[in-house]
């Protein structure tokens, strides 16, 4: 017998195509009357067509959302919430723009709406990850768990056939590491298979096709489930090391995942072998960081932390970062082993 606990997290999930015409009547449902618009400035149009949705129910745009959640943005964030007296947040993108209507919420506990137009799946986490002073820190708190999430597939098939590929292999990521989490639980590990392998069938597929509606609705129904799990167990390793990456180089957020993730998963291998097995079959592999490691080739994701725009010299620095306040993870954690995890994915060594 597996003892376990479990806490289902009260996110109100709308999932289909042409979705979005829901919400207004879904912002009306939450009791918010002047909405404060978020998105990144190359989805400024997007946000201007979601407050024109809203109508009256729309107070205000702040549409400088950025990667990594920064202190700086977020304070700038806040004195517009002030200034148009927003009650709620919309914020339509993908993980920039969700992060900072989290930690808009973590201020003042406004309700948010997220419609989602990628498949980073921390629209359904109470987790935050902000960064000030090139270092990146994560909080788990209820208050940024979003209360509604809009997923509309029609609005995925702009994203490019690249960004798809990489934001795919970082929902992989959150299914992967929720396999052998120290807090797992047989609900959790079912969410995770299924996310990867529908992630694993659809992605290839989006490469091909961009368009084809059906392969954009696997990808983010595998994307909603690895959410869940990012959401409802810890993360080890493979989380710590994009973190202390993305935070200390400013490296693109998905990109990262994409290039660790199999490298992370050979380090965990023999310490968690029967989460390897589960997303070997989830890919269809043999091996989960061989597996791993070619759907990011077959779907041209980068391969090396070299190639997204890290230096050799940043190795050293990150190894120590990453030391200095670890994750718990399945195999024990050595400055060696960390630094020779880096090497390899510096360089894009086979995992």
């Amino acid at each position: 017998m597996q003892a376990f606990t479990y806490t289902g997290l009260p996110t109100r999930v709308i999932f289909g195509s042409g979705t979005l015409d829901t919400l207004a009547p879904e912002v009306e449902r939450l009791g918010v009357t002047r909405s404060l618009v978020l998105s990144t400035p190359h989805q400024r149009d997007m946000a201007e067509d979601t407050a024109r949705r809203l109508s009256t129910l729309a107070a205000g745009i702040f549409s400088e959302a950025a990667m990594h959640t920064p202190i700086d943005v977020t304070e700038r964030a806040m004195r517009e919430v002030e200034r148009c007296g927003a009650d709620g947040i919309v914020a339509i993108g993908g993980g920039s723009t969700t992060g900072l209507g989290k930690a808009i919420a973590l201020r003042t506990d406004l309700p948010q709406l997220v419609v989602p137009t990628t498949y980073a799946g921390s629209e359904m986490t109470p987790i935050l990850g902000q960064t000030e002073h090139d270092r990146k820190t994560t909080l788990r708190d209820p208050k940024v768990l979003p209360e509604t999430v809009i997923y509309d597939v029609s609005l995925t098939l702009g994203l490019p056939a690249k960004l798809s590929a990489v934001s795919g292999m970082n929902a992989i990521a959150h299914g992967v590491e929720a396999l052998y989490a120290q807090d797992r639980n047989p609900v959790i590990d079912l969410m995770a298979e299924e996310g990867i392998a529908a992630l694993a069938r659809a992605l290839p597929g989006i490469v091909a096709k961009p368009n084809d509606l059906y392969t954009r609705s696997d990808a983010l129904y595998g994307a909603w489930l690895c959410g869940i799990c990012l959401g409802s167990v810890g993360m080890a390793l493979h989380h710590k090391l994009c973190h202390t990456l993305g935070g200390m180089f400013d490296l693109p957020h998905a990109e990262t995942h994409a290039v660790i993730l199999p490298h992370a998963m050979r380090y965990n291998t023999e310490a968690a072998p029967a989460a390897a097995a589960k997303v070997a079959r989830a890919l269809g592999a043999g091996d989960a960081a061989k597996g791993l490691q070619g759907l990011a080739r077959r779907v041209g994701a980068p391969m090396s932390l070299k190639e997204i725009g890290m230096t050799a010299e940043g190795i050293e620095p990150a190894v120590a970062q990453a030391m200095s306040n670890p994750y718990w993870n399945p195999e024990p954690l050595t400055e060696a082993r960390i630094r020779e995890l880096l090497e390899h994915a510096f360089h894009g060594s086979d995992a």
